[in-house]
C-alpha cells in the first residue's frame, strides 16, 4: 500500500440532524473533504433533512488496491458493521462509546441485545482495522483492550458556541418569569434511558427540595428514547410528591436548549455510563457550574472544572448542589474553570486531532 487513498468514506448505522454522534460525523466529512479526499456518508437510515447529504449504504462501493478507506462511525450494534467488515479497502473505527447490556436491558431488550451486538462487532474489527479512534481516552482503552493496533483520542467534534445564536426568546421568558418567584433552578440533559439515571437526579432533587429550597425546580431535557423508563421517572416523581416541581421538556430546539443553560444555576448529572457527555462542556460554555457522579468518562470530561462524586447518593448529590448555587465564591471559581475547560474542545481543536490521527496512519500504511 504505497498511495495515498482518493477516498475515504464514512459508514454510519443512522444520522439525524440533532444527534451528537450525527453532527460529528457531518463534520468529519467537512474534515476529511479539506484533507483533499472524496468523502461521503453511507447510512442505513437518515432523518429529515438529510435528504442528498446521505447516500443509501446499499450504495458503498467496493474498490480494490486501497484507495478507498472506510471510517465507521460506531456507537450501536448494526447490520452496517458487517458491510464495513467485508469491504476489501482499509479501514478506521471512529468509537462513541456503546452502554454495555446490563445497564439499559431490564427496561429494553431489544436496546440490550443492540449494544451487547455492537460491542461485540468492535471486537470482532479489531484485527481488520487500521486504526482505532476514541472520542476520550476511557473510548480509547476500551478500543485497546480489544486489540486495536493503533488507536488515538479525538474529541467530538461539536460547536458549543452554536447554541448562543439560537437563544430562544419565549422559553427563555417563561424560565425567567419562573425565576423571579424564587427557588433555584437543575438541569439534566441527555435521553430519557435507563442508564443516564434520571431518577437519581429525581431522588437528589427531592432531597434539595426537603433540606435547602423548596421553591425550586428541576429541568430534564431530552427525548422519552424508552418510553416505559421514561413513564416510570414521571410515575416516581409524581409518587414521592415532586410532580410540580419536575419538567418533562422533552426534545427540544437548539434555541430553546440554549434558553434552558441561561436559566440553570447546576447541571446535575448522575449518569451511570458516559463515553464523553457533550451536555457537562454545553453546561461549562455557559457558565452553568457542573456537578456529576464520577464514573466512565465523566472525571475525564470534567478534571477540575466542576464537582465530581465518588457516588450518586441523594443527599451527597444535593448537599453538593447547594454548596455550588450557595456558595458564590465556589460557583464563580466553577464558572471560570469550566469556560476555560469548554475552551479547549474548541471545534478546530477537535478537527485537528481527528485530521492528524488520519494522517498518521496513513503515513505508516504508506
Amino acid at each position: 500500500m504505497t498511495n495515498r487513498p482518493v477516498r475515504i468514506d464514512q459508514v454510519i448505522p443512522s444520522i439525524v440532524e440533532r444527534d451528537a454522534v450525527s453532527r460529528h460525523t457531518l463534520e468529519a466529512q467537512r474534515v476529511l473533504r479539506s484533507m483533499g479526499f472524496v468523502s461521503e456518508i453511507f447510512a442505513g437510515n437518515w432523518g429529515p433533512g438529510l435528504e442528498g447529504r446521505v447516500r443509501p449504504l446499499r450504495e458503498l462501493a467496493h474498490e480494490e488496491g486501497g484507495s478507498q478507506w472506510i471510517c465507521y462511525q460506531a456507537s450501536i450494534g448494526s447490520p452496517a458493521a458487517d458491510v464495513v467488515a467485508r469491504h476489501p479497502g482499509p479501514k478506521i473505527v471512529n468509537y462513541h462509546n456503546i452502554t454495555p447490556s446490563p445497564l439499559v436491558e431490564a427496561w429494553m431488550p431489544s436496546l440490550g441485545e443492540e449494544v451487547r451486538l455492537g460491542r461485540r462487532q468492535l471486537a470482532e474489527l479489531a484485527p481488520l482495522c487500521e486504526l482505532g479512534i476514541g472520542v476520550s481516552r476511557y473510548n480509547t482503552a476500551e478500543l485497546d483492550d480489544w486489540g486495536y493496533r493503533r488507536t488515538a483520542v479525538a474529541a467530538v467534534m461539536m460547536d458549543v458556541s452554536a447554541l448562543d445564536r439560537v437563544l430562544d426568546r419565549r422559553v427563555g421568558d417563561e424560565l425567567a418569569d419562573a425565576k423571579e418567584l424564587g427557588g433555584s433552578d437543575w438541569l439534566f440533559v441527555g435521553q430519557l434511558l435507563p442508564h443516564k439515571a434520571h431518577e437519581d437526579v429525581v431522588k437528589a432533587f427531592a432531597c434539595y427540595l426537603q433540606l435547602f429550597d423548596p421553591d425550586a425546580r428541576l429541568h430534564l431535557v431530552g427525548r422519552p428514547s424508552c418510553s416505559a423508563y421514561a413513564l416510570a421517572v414521571r410515575r416516581f416523581a409524581a409518587q414521592i410528591g415532586i410532580a410540580g416541581s419536575v419538567d418533562f421538556a422533552g426534545s427540544v430546539t437548539p434555541g430553546e436548549l440554549a434558553a434552558y443553560y441561561q436559566a440553570a444555576d447546576v447541571l446535575v448529572c448522575c449518569s451511570r455510563h458516559e463515553g464523553f457527555c457533550a451536555p457537562l462542556l454545553e453546561a461549562m460554555h455557559h457558565g452553568v457550574p457542573v456537578v456529576a457522579y464520577g464514573t466512565a468518562a465523566v472525571p475525564e470530561t470534567v478534571l477540575d472544572a466542576g464537582i465530581v462524586l465518588p457516588s450518586p447518593a441523594p443527599v451527597l448529590v444535593a448537599a453538593a448542589a447547594h454548596r455550588v448555587v450557595s456558595d458564590p465564591a465556589l460557583r464563580e471559581v466553577l464558572i471560570d474553570r469550566g469556560r476555560e475547560r469548554a475552551r479547549s474542545f474548541t471545534l478546530e481543536s477537535a478537527r485537528q486531532a481527528f485530521s492528524a490521527a488520519v494522517e498518521q496512519v496513513l503515513a505508516s500504511a504508506q
